[in-house]
């Protein structure tokens, strides 16, 4: 077995302002992106020998995405049952003058992955879908694709919402 060329305290160096960047545009709060950058570093450990061959910020920025959507997937999955048991509506995106992140937030919560994801790269870190295609290790049509699909959907949950 070849020793990784990486470590984990040189990586966590190099690359944890960027995870911890990338969780706060996600998560939108401190404390939620220090959890964040803290279990990406975990969740690299296991993966040092394989960050040789794959460059290993495009890896951290996918695990950062993907782990910040599935918390903020928990997380309203956490206020639907709590809302049901207190007779409640459940997922309500948005509210009073909610500002357009919060709006967002809360429509990728509900999304598809795919497009969740796709949308997250898009709209919090302003890739084309040329780069977004490259990072999700699919075509750029695709990624058209999934971003037609994402806007219709969150057209669809943004106009059940208005009074």
């Amino acid at each position: 077995m070849s020793r990784p060329a990486h470590s984990l305290s040189d990586l966590f160096d190099q690359h944890a302002q960027h995870v911890y960047r990338r969780a706060l545009r996600l998560m939108g709060s401190a404390a939620d992106a220090e959890e964040a950058t803290q279990e990406v570093f975990i969740r690299a450990m296991p993966e040092l020998a394989r960050l040789d061959e794959e460059e290993p910020v495009r890896w951290l920025y996918r695990v950062t995405t993907n782990y910040c959507l599935n918390q903020l997937r928990d997380r309203k999955r956490r206020r639907e049952i709590l809302a049901e048991r207190h007779g409640e509506l459940a997922g309500r995106v948005g509210g009073e003058r909610a500002d357009a992140q919060m709006t967002l937030r809360a429509l990728l919560a509900n999304a598809d992955p795919q497009q969740a994801t796709c949308a997250a790269y898009v709209y919090f870190d302003d890739l084309t879908y040329t780069e977004v295609a490259e990072v999700m290790g699919v075509s750029r049509r695709t990624i058209s694709n999934l971003m037609d699909r994402f806007r219709a959907w969150a057209r669809e949950q943004l106009e059940g919402e208005s009074p």
